[in-house]
């Protein structure tokens, strides 16, 4: 039988099967206080998590103030870090830059315990495995 145009859309949806889960690589490069950028990005990763997407969180340059324990000045509007650590018990997954951390005089110790360390290598390879990449 030789499909009509009208029906092949149609036909090829239905066979199209559901839609692969998509991965979102969220990169936090900027200082988590000036601004709303980082509060932004944490919105759009949960929203993300709500629809169903892969979310990978990695954090480097001024953004590892983000993770350091106690780090949140006092009268912020908002609790940047009780956001980020809500995210992973839905599945998200964070990285922080290890010479970042090491950069900043921060010890390893001095941030959450959900924090992996990682390297530029293993930024390389989110970057690889996502289908998309977004920079805040």
């Amino acid at each position: 039988m030789i499909a009509t145009l009208k029906s092949l859309p149609r036909r090829v949806a239905a066979r199209s099967g559901p839609k692969p889960t998509a991965s979102v690589l969220v990169v936090l490069s900027d200082a988590p206080f000036d601004g709303d950028a980082t509060w932004n990005a944490l919105r759009l990763a949960a929203t993300l998590l709500d629809q169903g997407a892969e979310v990978r969180v990695f954090v480097m340059n001024d953004a590892i103030d983000l993770v350091r324990q106690g780090a949140m000045p006092e009268g912020a509007e908002f609790d940047l870090q009780a956001m980020l650590r809500a995210l992973l018990p839905r599945g998200a997954r964070l990285k922080i830059c290890t010479t970042c951390v090491n950069r900043c005089g921060i010890g390893q110790g001095d941030v959450i315990p959900e924090a992996i360390m990682a390297t530029m290598g293993d930024l390389a390879a989110w970057v690889v495995d996502s289908d998309r990449a977004v920079v805040f």
